[in-house]
Parts: structure tokens; sequence; C-alpha cells
């Protein structure tokens, strides 16, 4: 069993077409590092960050895909408790504006996947996500979607990106 089998797949909000912001439908170590960058976010850069979208249902991701805003037709890493999105919080409304080059530094800081750049740094990607970041490498995502391969705790979705540079 695993998170998304006993937490997201029981939550009332499995199948729900709305934003879902709950940080307790992430997966508890992607919970931990989307908690640590947003301390990091205002104690290292003076950015105040929030979550705008934590868990989406596959009929979310369906609407969002026709309407243009996710390459994702099906699913995606969002709907396994894997994957946050944030705003900077700019007199008091949510902003998307601006440089979010410090969010790399920060994903990788607490082993996640920056939606700027996939994890893999210096390569031309055809979709930059930049406020985006997830408990994913690429390479899993088939694996993960199949439902055959769900992260442990001692997962890394950086490593292979460490152990070639």
């Amino acid at each position: 069993m695993s998170f998304y089998t006993e937490i997201i797949k029981a939550d009332t909000r499995f199948r729900s077409l709305d934003t879902v912001r709950d940080l307790a439908l992430l997966e508890p170590e992607t919970r931990a590092a989307v908690e640590g960058i947003i301390a990091d976010a205002k104690q290292l850069h003076r950015i105040d960050l929030i979550v705008t979208e934590t868990y989406r249902s596959a009929e979310r991701q369906q609407q969002l895909f026709q309407q243009g805003a996710t390459k994702l037709q099906a699913v995606g890493v969002h709907h396994f408790g894997l994957a946050a999105d944030f705003a900077k919080l700019v007199d008091g409304k949510a902003s998307w504006a601006g440089d979010w080059s410090f969010l790399a530094e920060l994903a990788d800081r607490h082993e996640l996947i920056w939606g700027g750049n996939w994890g893999a740094p210096g390569a031309k990607h055809s979709f930059v996500d930049s406020d985006h970041v997830q408990r994913c490498a690429l390479a899993d995502q088939r694996r993960l979607f199949a439902g055959i391969w769900y992260p442990d705790v001692h997962y890394d979705p950086c490593a292979l990106v460490r152990s070639t540079t």
C-alpha cells in the first residue's frame, strides 16, 4: 500500500474538478520538502510563497489539458500527491510574475524536481512550468502513471542528475 492508495484514493476530492491546495494530500516526504521550500524562500530570498495546487484529479487534469494549460492529458504527478504549484504573495495577492529561478536551487536543496528545468539543467524543454516542483524524475513518470511504482521514503528524484555532474 502507498500514500496514494491509502490516503488519496480514499479522499472525497479524488474526482474533484476544483483546485485542491491541501498539503495533507501531499505524500509526507513531498509535503516536508514543500514546507522547507516555503520556509527557505522566505528566509534566503525574502519571497513569500503560497501553494496554489497540490492534488489534482484525473478529471481536472483533462479539463486543464482541454484548456491548453498542461501537456499531460490523462494524469500528472499532482494526481499522486507528489507535486505542488506555487505563487508569490505580493501585496497580499498571488503573483506568478518575475524570475522563478530561485526555485531551482530550493527544489534541489529539498530533493525535488523543478518544472523550470525538469531535473535536466541546460537542456531545452518544450514545456516550462516555473512555479512547479515534484518528487518524481521524468524517467520514473511512466511507471508512476502505470501504477507499478511509487516512491519510497529514500527516493531522490535528483540522484541521477547529481551523479552525472
